[in-house]
């Protein structure tokens, strides 16, 4: 793949993005669809309640317009990049649906935790269902070892995209974080699978990335709009499937290791408050904790990305 038709790809995305959010913030605004912000959460927050929500909407839609168009276009259109934006539409469509009863309730809760978990298990396995009519290998690398035991993989699968799904939703607390974060990890994917020759899951990474771009010039600090549950959703879904078809599963846990660490801090403060009364952080997930620390947002977002690049680099040259 050229590297005019790569920049193409994600220009292509990133116009789309910041001609369509505008139009989106407007009918927000008009339609008063405003975030709602967590009573527990902290509290110089409470000034962001109102800003539009679910943005990830326009983002969503854009990434799977431009990873269908394109690869016609190209003439690279596999079941592989038609699963990734399906998991990317089906996560996000979950996320639209959280993201709706919270804004029609007008609370912070959303879908039912069983009917959330539902519905990603429903999308996992129509993933494994294709992954394995297109031949690709049920084993799992474990660090250039092959386990290959298909019912432990695909069981595997299955907490990866759940997983990875839940990690990036918890990241998305503080302006510009997660689109941020998100774009640095496609930005792996997107190098490994430009050296596998994928050109398939990579014009889907490209595709993510020029939204993500986009999207960012509304949602750094101050937000103007959040991605919601609807973005958050999809794209730690979409991250997911593209490690497992980069075959490269358990690098997300270094590339993405700002995922992991805010679900580990949800985790160990929940473990730790049963069992002991006591909490490990101020609040979780982790970047409360630095928030209610002093830090600012800029400087948490700054240090979360540079840990995830960091990281990311040393991924690609170990794997590399």
């Amino acid at each position: 793949m050229s590297f005019l038709a790569m920049l193409g790809t994600a220009l292509c995305s990133f116009i789309l993005t910041i001609i369509l959010t505008p139009f989106f913030m407007n009918y927000a605004h008009k339609k008063k669809a405003g975030q709602m912000i967590r009573e527990e959460g902290p509290k110089w927050h409470e000034k962001k309640s109102g800003t539009p929500t679910m943005g990830g909407l326009v983002f969503d839609v854009v990434i799977v317009v431009t990873a269908i168009v394109v690869p016609l276009i190209m003439q690279e259109m596999t079941p592989q990049i038609l699963i990734l934006d399906f998991i990317l539409a089906l996560y996000g469509f979950l996320g639209f649906f959280d993201d709706s009863i919270k804004l029609l309730k007008k609370q912070n809760e959303g879908l039912k935790a069983w009917q959330k978990l539902l519905g990603q298990i429903i999308g996992g396995i129509i993933f494994l269902i294709v992954y394995q009519i297109e031949g690709l290998p049920f084993s799992l690398n474990i660090f250039g070892f092959e386990m290959n035991v298909a019912w432990i993989y695909a069981l595997f699968v299955l907490f990866w995209l759940i997983g990875f799904s839940n990690a990036v939703n918890l990241t998305d607390g503080i302006d510009g974080l997660v689109a941020g974060q998100a774009t640095i990890a496609f930005g792996a994917y997107a190098v490994i699978a430009y050296v596998q020759n994928q050109n398939d899951v990579l014009i889907f990474c490209l595709a993510v990335i020029g939204a993500l771009c986009g999207f960012f010039l509304f949602n750094k600090k101050p937000a103007k709009i959040f991605m919601g549950d609807m973005g958050s959703l999809a794209l730690g879904g979409g991250l997911a499937a593209v490690s497992i078809l980069v075959h490269h599963e358990l690098s997300l846990l270094f590339i993405g290791l700002i995922f992991v660490f805010e679900t580990a801090s949800v985790i160990l403060q929940v473990i730790s408050f049963k069992t002991t009364g006591k909490r490990i952080f101020k609040m979780s997930p982790l970047h409360h904790h630095f928030e209610l620390s002093g830090w600012s947002e800029w400087k948490i977002d700054t240090i979360f990305w540079l840990t995830g690049l960091i990281m990311a680099v040393l991924s690609l040259w170990v794997i590399l």
